[in-house]
């Protein structure tokens, strides 16, 4: 999602630019366009004010709240960012491997310009719409991915392991258990305080955002160089145990944060929280393989029948980065304090259903530019920059 991921063009040549949007794999494009639905959910709660807020979630509404802060909580936050993270990692081995014999300096150069552009994207947005970007955080990753790249496969193992036990370590300052309401970065009362905040926020998410993601990146690439979710017949085994243990680990894992954020459990104390959320972050990363896993076996079985619904959401896949930027337009409209100022207004449930309608009009859009052969604009930047092509076709 972060950025526009390479599809695979399936066997055959391989060739040095993207790939056709007609030869594109569709496992990577239908995990992407159905996960946005949970990225738009996970991002639009935290801009909720609340006299008590837990996990950005505010505290005491209704029992339809609850619940809905139950599901969330279990199932989407923190479980869907990692999926993405995996799926960059995979589509930068696609795009490793589509070089062919280039030599390794080549592919570096390549590869840092696509992560260039992301971050100047990626400070933009968080500038101007959105302070939790992820776009910068994955540019800088892959200033060091470039390298990654060559790494022998143990390598890549050892490294996702040392990765996945950083974020599960008890620490303080979780999102998943963090009490502070949204600070003036996210909701500024005009212009100048929000540039002058997001100024000192956005470089520091760039910059650390990376060491969450390198576990999934570097299994993400693992995976890629095997196109294991391009041959689920091949990997039906090993994508089964995935699906099953990762997302039932992450279901278990999340459910001390989200029974407190629900108001099921009392929330505890501080010792306990510095537990609590690295739990459910930690058990969040192999929900998202378990997501990728699930959704590359779904699509294993539509890859033949492929409905009107299924090409639309693939769509939205192929189109990430540009359906990514349209849900921060929105948040920024209805939740910035001197435009619609909803933040308040707004309970989780409706929230919700926002979340759920930005995710169904960008469908709607990318399902439309499917039709037309056109690509998304930043799409068409992305390759601009990394291959020196301008097609919106290619």
């Amino acid at each position: 999602m972060a950025t526009e991921l390479a599809g695979s063009t399936g066997g055959g040549t391989e060739r040095t630019g993207p790939t056709d949007l007609a030869r594109r794999a569709l496992a990577p494009d239908l995990a992407r366009g159905f996960l946005l639905l949970f990225i738009a959910l996970a991002n639009s709660h935290y801009f909720l004010r609340g006299s008590e807020v837990l996990g950005g979630y505010p505290q005491h509404g209704s029992a339809l709240d609850s619940a809905g802060t139950w599901l969330m909580a279990t199932f989407v936050d923190g479980r869907a960012f990692p999926m993405f993270g995996l799926l960059f990692g995979y589509g930068v081995a696609h795009i490793v491997r589509r070089q062919g014999g280039a030599p390794p300096r080549t592919v570096r150069r390549l590869l840092w310009r696509r992560g260039l552009v992301l971050i100047v994207v990626g400070i933009l947005h968080g500038l101007l719409l959105y302070v939790g970007d992820i776009l910068g955080a994955y540019g800088a990753l892959l200033f060091a991915g470039a390298w990654m790249v060559r790494w022998k496969d143990r390598w890549l193992l050892v490294i996702a392991a040392m990765f996945l036990v950083f974020v599960s370590l008890p620490t303080e300052g979780s999102l998943s258990v963090s009490s502070d309401p949204p600070d003036a970065s996210m909701l500024p009362p005009d212009v100048g305080t929000m540039i002058v905040e997001r100024l000192q926020v956005t470089p520091l998410v760039a910059l650390a955002g990376p060491l969450g993601f390198l576990c999934p990146f570097a299994i993400g690439l693992w995976a890629g160089r095997r196109r294991v979710l391009e041959r689920p017949e091949r990997y039906r085994i090993l994508l089964w145990v995935t699906a099953v243990a990762g997302i039932g680990l992450a279901v278990l894992g999340a459910h001390p944060a989200a029974l407190m954020s629900s108001g099921a459990l009392d929330v505890a104390g501080p010792d306990v929280l510095e537990v609590v959320g690295p739990l459910h972050d930690g058990t969040g990363v192999l929900g998202g393989f378990g997501y990728a896993a699930l959704v590359a076996l779904l699509a294993g079985r539509l890859e033949a029948r492929k409905g009107p619904a299924v090409r639309a959401i693939a769509a939205v896949g192929q189109r990430s980065m540009t359906c990514y930027l349209l849900q921060s337009v929105v948040w920024t409209v209805a939740f910035t304090p001197f435009l619609l100022d909803l933040s308040g207004t707004l309970t989780v449930t409706t929230t919700a259903l926002l979340a759920a309608a930005t995710w169904l009009g960008t469908v709607l859009l990318a399902h439309r530019m499917q039709l037309r052969g056109q690509r998304g604009p930043f799409e068409v930047l992305v390759r601009r920059v990394t291959y020196g092509k301008a097609s919106s076709r290619t």
